[in-house]
């Protein structure tokens, strides 16, 4: 194949998943990593696409995270219902994690009605929304001021790290596949949601159907690091497979 075909096929390959990694394309085109690379940076010189670690996304933006106003008003109706779903696992005395997600604001919502529950976030909407809970405590981060009206950097990381510690943390991500994991398109999102991982006792991901097969270019986390998987439409045998091989619960709508 010549170069021009397999730069071809390449954007080919990017337009249809959103996102290419240097790894599988260096399998599928039958050529080494390093000849792909080059591709990828020719093809970045064109302003066909941005360069990422370990492969590459559309220059378009089409696969960075989506504006918060865009964000609040997709798949609502599958957010809600996910998010009475998720509320079932927590309990009076429980301290959760939210990240600053749509989806777990649909979360805080459902708890807005529960007692003695602490909730540690980054998400402004969702301090919002709790404000006037009484029989909720609710801890912000601190941190900068992003435009997704939550609270980022390595001021809100380390405070996390060091003093922020939950029995539960519910979260939400840009997409998730077989191969990749759990994944995302915002760098600084994703460096809050690794530390309260981290932090976190149980991990319930909150994925609705759109969401899988997606990509986003920063891998989050893996399955063996989540507990439960709740899902409003059944994921393909493969991540099925993934789940039941790392024992984690799925529960679908």
């Amino acid at each position: 194949m010549f170069a021009l075909e397999r730069q071809n096929r390449i954007m080919e390959l990017l337009a249809r998943d959103g996102a290419v990694w240097v790894s599988k394309l260096s399998d599928e085109l039958d050529v080494t990593e390093e000849t792909i690379r080059r591709d990828l940076e020719k093809l970045e010189k064109k302003e066909f696409l941005r360069r990422t670690h370990g492969g590459a996304v559309p220059i378009d933006g089409s696969t960075l995270e989506f504006s918060l106003e865009k964000r609040k008003h997709t798949n609502t109706t599958e957010k809600a219902r996910l998010a009475k779903i998720a509320v079932r696992y927590v309990m009076g005395g429980d301290t959760i994690f939210l990240d600053a997600s749509t989806t777990t604001f649909y979360l805080a919502h459902e708890l807005r009605g529960m007692k003695n529950i602490t909730v540690i976030t980054n998400s402004l909407r969702v301090i919002s929304e709790l404000e006037g809970c009484d029989d909720i405590k609710v801890i912000a981060v601190g941190g900068i001021l992003s435009n997704n009206q939550s609270l980022v950097g390595s001021f809100a990381e380390s405070a996390i790290e060091r003093n922020f510690f939950a029995s539960k943390m519910f979260f939400s991500s840009k997409g998730v596949t077989d191969d990749a994991g759990i994944l995302d398109s915002n760098e600084q999102e994703c460096g809050i949601k690794k530390k309260m991982l981290n932090n976190a006792k149980q991990k319930y991901y909150i994925c609705d159907k759109s969401k899988i097969g997606r990509v986003g270019f920063v891998k989050l986390t893996g399955f063996e690091d989540i507990d439960c998987f709740i899902t409003d439409g059944m994921p393909d045998k493969a991540i099925v497979d993934k789940l039941n091989e790392m024992d984690v619960e799925l529960v679908t709508q």
